[in-house]
């Protein structure tokens, strides 16, 4: 048949056609309206984490920051990506699962398959600024029009959303205790040492004070003393931290790389001190015998002292951070129960449900009369 000939067949049954068209998009509309389950989705919005370089890392470290960073080079170098995944994980719905009992609503005894169910209908979407938009689809029950549950289901699809970012933020405050109590327990090792080396030299010191009664040093040796002893901290301050990244990093880490550099220039430094190098204005080598073992001994008390300061700061610093119950994530929007149903769309598919039965009913038609008219051309 030509184009022609479908044209004209389509005319002729125009009434057949539109009738059971418009009759069919009528209970199409009134399954969609009455009858098919509703979906709500309510979106909530994350904001990405505080990002910065592992320099910058290095330089807060090397000013007295929390040493619990380079445990994994800090949180500050977690990203959008990473929290995607945490909230795909089976732990993030089995939270969200055990919550809001979630095996009843899904028919399942299971929380397993419960958690399955829920990850199938969780929607994440990364826009390219880092911000993570979430929302979990869930439906009424059957002819929802004559059922009070639509309520209860738009405020379980905000529910449900706001509950994976606590999951999230369980998550995350869980890592972060967990580094900070290996940072404590490390610290807290360092601190018994040194704890002993400042009782030992502070003995020392008492004895040889007894023995020798006063000794006067010049002014230049008490500056090389301080200077020295400023040194020294800075050395063991940076073995701490070298000795917590080099577990946790791997060896081409530029942190764990720029950590050995430094070191190796404070130790070079203070070689240059002790030998007597003429960057310096006093050499201890040049100091008279009792002087120079009081110089020693005073050196080692102060330097002990300000590890030992500086290891117990940090100590209940890490400790603070392994009890706080703060939130780490920072919503942007957070979710609330929808207005309007996401699913279905009742006008768009109604018109669209319209459009396919007329084009079908028209293909019948057609087919139906091509088969006559090659019937009646056999029979001739």
């Amino acid at each position: 048949m030509s184009y022609h000939e479908i044209l004209n067949t389509i005319i002729f049954y125009r009434k057949k056609i539109l009738t059971i068209t418009i009759i069919a998009t009528i209970l199409l509309f009134l399954i969609l309206f009455f009858i098919y389950p509703l979906s709500y989705q309510s979106n909530i919005s994350i904001m990405p984490p505080e990002n910065q370089s592992e320099a910058g890392a290095l330089s807060s470290l090397l000013s007295n920051q929390d040493f619990s960073s380079l445990l994994t080079g800090g949180l500050s170098n977690a990203n959008s990506q990473l929290y995607v995944q945490m909230l795909k994980s089976r732990t993030a719905a089995l939270y969200v699962v055990n919550k809001y009992n979630l095996s009843e609503y899904y028919g399942t005894p299971n929380k397993y398959k419960a958690a399955e169910k829920l990850q199938n209908h969780l929607e994440i979407d990364l826009t390219k600024e880092g911000i993570i938009n979430l929302n979990v689809e869930v439906t009424t029950s059957l002819f929802p029009a004559f059922t009070s549950s639509k309520d209860s289901i738009r405020n379980l699809s905000a529910d449900l959303s706001n509950a994976y970012v606590e999951a999230l933020d369980e998550m995350n405050r869980d890592k972060l205790s967990s580094q900070a109590k290996r940072a404590r327990q490390y610290i807290e090792t360092q601190l018994v040492k040194t704890k002993s080396q400042l009782d030992s030299v502070e003995n020392k010191l008492a004895q040889f004070q007894k023995t020798n009664k006063a000794i006067s040093l010049p002014e230049q040796v008490n500056a090389a003393i301080d200077a020295a002893a400023q040194l020294k901290t800075e050395i063991v301050k940076t073995e701490v931290q070298l000795g917590l990244a080099e577990s946790n990093l791997r060896e081409d880490n530029q942190t764990l790389m720029a950590l050995r550099t430094k070191l190796g220039q404070l130790r070079e430094q203070y070689d240059k001190m002790a030998m007597g190098s003429q960057d310096y204005l006093v050499a201890f080598k040049d100091v008279p015998e009792l002087g120079k073992e009081l110089a020693s001994l005073l050196r080692d008390v102060k330097i002990q002292n300000e590890v030992y300061m500086l290891l117990q700061q940090q100590y209940y610093k890490e400790k603070i951070q392994e009890n706080r119950d703060i939130p780490t994530i920072q919503v942007l929007d957070e979710a609330i129960p929808p207005q309007s149903a996401s699913a279905p769309r009742t006008v768009f598919s109604t018109f669209t449900g319209g459009i396919f039965i007329f084009l079908l009913m028209s293909f019948i038609v057609v087919l139906g009369e091509r088969k006559t008219y090659l019937f009646k051309n056999k029979e001739k």
